[in-house]
């Protein structure tokens, strides 16, 4: 018989066996707004099956023995023979088969693509977010690969194929491939201008052979890479199989595995090419404007998924403090709580808006939407991806001392946290991208402006936001000191034109109160008392309605 003192009470339970997508009121109504009737019921269909699998007891499981359970490199075999090989949990297997089969690598061609695949993200994520990276990045390498038509017939159908397999085998004989990317170099880090990785043609047709140390490459485990070396002719981009058509391994010479904060789950590497064949992508010398198209897509991808950090650690600190009682009554509905909870939720559901918003701009594909994407992809990944960080530590506090605990989930969430501000250009990288695209695009701002104009007149706050940031956009002289405060306001303003156009009259005026008006503190919980907190709160609960 168990003691008395072991009697457990006043514990919330595990938020398991839920609908990710169904108890997201903003993600689903962003569903809704944005995707052709035709193919809605569809996307419901499907994002429910997938909120139901991320939501279950099972991926969590999966979760935590992936991070627990962190990949381990084997650089040779009991023979001395080379193979440079990343060894995995099988629940890093489960996940990442589970997100290719639900179709996260393939977007581009589906009717409301984007939007279907990027809510998708959203949802699946939250299980957890180191998977995430092989599925952004083998997504985002398409339009890379289109500038070169044959290497695009050959590698496309796999990368957007609904089929995992984890063994290294050459392309040609899978049903499906993973594409992973190798910028980054010691001496350079963001100016890959300055790389020394060097491409020496072969005599075939767009093969080269590449020889230099990449500091990062991500997923290493992957079937290709996207690389830049510097060719006769300049940086270029090159793509780099794992295995060669004849079976043989490529050189690839995985030195270590980086030791990192956060994203445990997933594999980065230093890596080696010593004559490592490859085949250009793109002109010689062109590599920047080659891969750029699949930098833009995995930024969104860091807008998506901070949102989904974002959205799981307001969802644990919702239903934690509905269950937990405290000097007299439930937390949820002590009111400092509710203002800390209802801050949180606004910050949470502005992030989702703006990321379904760029995604179905990247359906559209009309010149005025990719004018948009240029000033509002770096703008949406300086300030989503940054916010990520102080709400998920906030969100931990509403747990008390039960966040703090691993078994919360709550300490992984917060580890990587930090990561989508960092990775494809850090804050300042973003700022200064927007100062660039503000001083030789200006049909992207002229698309921004418009995009923000729609909601004028509807409330007084983001008027006055607008007509303050015009001031600031009509005088760039020693702008880029003050760049990351200009672009601060753009996406404020940004998110609060979608939201007056598209959130429940409370969200809207809670957020323009507080982020466009003034009516904030330094920190999250310092809403104007007067407003609607209740509703706020209410509506991120992470139940079904």
């Amino acid at each position: 018989m168990a003691a008395t003192t072991h009697t457990v009470s006043n514990q919330a339970p595990p938020l398991l066996g839920y609908d990710v997508f169904g108890a997201d009121l903003a993600l689903a109504e962003a569903v809704e707004r944005h995707l052709p009737a035709d193919v809605l019921d569809d996307a419901r269909t499907g994002l429910a099956e997938l909120g139901r699998s991320a939501g279950s007891a099972q991926s969590a499981q999966w979760g935590a023995q992936a991070n627990e359970n962190p990949p381990k490199l084997r650089t040779h075999d009991r023979y001395g023979h080379r193979v440079d090989e990343v060894e995995f949990h099988p629940a890093w297997h489960r996940l990442l088969g589970h997100a290719v089969t639900a179709g996260l690598t393939d977007a581009w061609d589906r009717p409301g693509g984007h939007v279907r695949r990027a809510a998708g993200f959203l949802v699946w994520t939250q299980a957890e977010a180191g998977h995430g990276c092989p599925l952004s990045m083998t997504h985002a390498a398409v339009p890379a690969l289109r500038t070169e038509p044959a290497v695009a017939a050959e590698w496309e159908p796999l990368l957007t194929s609904r089929v995992y397999e984890e063994e290294l085998r050459p392309a040609g004989q899978k049903a499906g491939a993973l594409l992973g990317m190798a910028m980054t170099e010691k001496q350079g880090g963001t100016d890959v201008r300055s790389n020394t990785t060097r491409a020496e043609p072969l005599s075939g047709e767009g093969e080269y052979l590449l020889t230099g140390h990449k500091w990062f490459c991500s997923a290493p485990m992957s079937d290709g890479f996207l690389v830049l070396a510097q060719a006769p002719g300049g940086l270029t981009c090159f793509l780099l199989p794992r295995v060669l058509p004849d079976g043989t391994r490529n050189v690839f010479a995985i030195q270590r595995l980086k030791d990192k904060l956060g994203n445990r789950s997933n594999a980065s590497a230093e890596v080696e090419f010593d004559g490592t064949w490859a085949r250009r992508i793109g002109e010689e010398g062109r590599g920047v404007r080659t891969i750029i198209d699949m930098v833009a897509a995995t930024r969104l991808d860091c807008v998506t998924g901070s949102a989904a950090l974002m959205r799981q650690a307001v969802a644990q600190a919702v239903h934690h403090t509905t269950y937990r009682s405290a000097f007299g009554g439930v937390l949820v509905d002590k009111p400092l709580m509710r203002n800390v909870l209802a801050d949180l939720a606004l910050e949470s559901e502005a992030a989702t808006v703006l990321a379904m918003r760029l995604a179905a701009a990247y359906d559209a594909g009309t010149a005025s939407e990719s004018a948009f994407l240029r000033l509002a992809v770096p703008t949406a990944k300086y300030w989503v991806t940054k916010r990520c960080t102080p709400l998920v530590a906030e969100a931990l506090e509403c747990l008390g001392g039960n966040g703090y605990v691993e078994e919360s989930g709550m300490p992984r969430l917060l580890r990587e946290a930090p990561l989508n501000s960092i990775w494809e250009g850090s804050g300042n990288v973003q700022a200064l991208d927007v100062l660039r695209a503000l001083q030789r695009e200006p049909l992207a701002l002229n698309a921004f402006l418009q995009e923000v104009g729609r909601a004028r007149g509807a409330d007084h706050r983001l008027d006055g936001a607008i007509k303050g940031l015009l001031t600031e956009l009509a005088d760039l002289q020693g702008v880029e000191a003050r760049a990351r405060r200009l672009v601060e306001r753009m996406a404020l303003v940004l998110q609060g034109s979608l939201l007056v156009r598209w959130a429940p009259p409370e969200v809207a005026d809670a957020f323009c109160a507080s982020r466009l008006g003034g009516e904030w503190g330094a920190a999250f919980g310092t809403l104007p008392h007067t407003l609607d907190l209740a509703s706020v709160v209410e509506r991120a609960r992470p139940v079904e309605r």
